[in-house]
């Protein structure tokens, strides 16, 4: 069963991919939580394009994929779960947390790093907040995460099928809780005892370093209020709230050329954590 989830492993990612962003933009046309800021044609020709070139590259330079490293540690008994006689469904469970976890601690060290903020401010550069957000980062930024699942792969040693749970997981919710769209306070409030809201995540895209030092969390909600760096709600508002980071205001920088430089522009600004203090000046 597991070695025939690499024959599938691209069609149900992309199936998910496609089918959750087309359900989250015609959500934002419904019922948006904010009016835009900028144009829309010119942020989702671009995010889009970045998207498209993150694809491409990484095959290139990555060519084996999660599922597959998690093959290859199976084969070989790599890995905790690969070493003592876990039931196959409680492995699932445990990698499909531990990998999320995973995450949550490689996003916090994204923004706790000056020189990996650098890389990471791509995605907080974008000056509006929706579906096309989730999918906004440097290229380096994506093969620098692909190491770290692989590392985490070969380490824990998981279930391919939970590999597989985890990246349709990670790529759904990430659509989901960058949408520009209006949920009930009450239904919120509920979704976010377990996963990452729209509302949760927006505060992390504020342009008070405060409050983007904070919900840190993709998937699961939990860890955020597990290490205290949960934030209920954003200071001036969801509706009133600045988006971005201080540094790239211009729509000249929505392009997919500036995006690609921007790491290597100016300075890193005040946004990594421990230098919040000297931004908020």
């Amino acid at each position: 069963m597991e070695s025939s989830l690499l024959s599938y492993e691209t069609p149900v990612r992309l199936g998910f991919f496609f089918g959750i962003f087309a359900i989250m933009a015609a959500w934002e046309q419904v019922v948006p939580r904010r009016a835009l800021g900028t144009a829309k044609a010119v942020r989702w020709t671009n995010n889009l394009a970045l998207t498209a070139l993150n694809g491409v590259l990484l095959r290139v330079a990555l060519p084996v994929t999660t599922i597959g490293t998690a093959g290859f540690a199976a084969e070989r008994g790599m890995g905790l779960l690969n070493l003592f006689p876990v039931p196959y469904a409680a492995a699932i469970v445990i990698s499909v947390l531990a990998l999320d976890l995973a995450i949550y601690l490689q996003h916090l060290m994204f923004h706790a790093v000056p020189l990996l903020w650098r890389l990471h401010r791509v995605h907080h550069a974008d000056l509006d907040f929706d579906v096309t957000t989730g999918a906004r980062f440097h290229p380096i930024e994506i093969l620098m995460s692909m190491l770290v699942k692989f590392a985490v792969i070969l380490l824990l040693g998981p279930p391919a099928l939970a590999v597989l749970i985890f990246e349709v997981l990670l790529n759904a919710t990430s659509i989901f809780n960058h949408g520009n769209v209006r949920i009930p306070p009450a239904v919120d409030r509920l979704i976010r005892c377990l996963v990452v809201t729209p509302d949760m995540h927006r505060v992390h895209h504020s342009v008070n370093p405060r409050e983007t030092n904070s919900n840190f969390g993709f998937s699961l909600s939990w860890w955020d209020r597990l290490f205290g760096t949960y934030r209920a709600q954003p200071q001036a508002g969801h509706v009133k709230m600045v988006l971005g980071i201080t540094q790239f205001r211009s729509p000249r920088e929505l392009w997919l050329d500036r995006m690609l430089l921007q790491p290597f522009r100016s300075e890193h600004g005040g946004y990594a954590i421990g230098r919040r203090e000297e931004a908020a000046r």
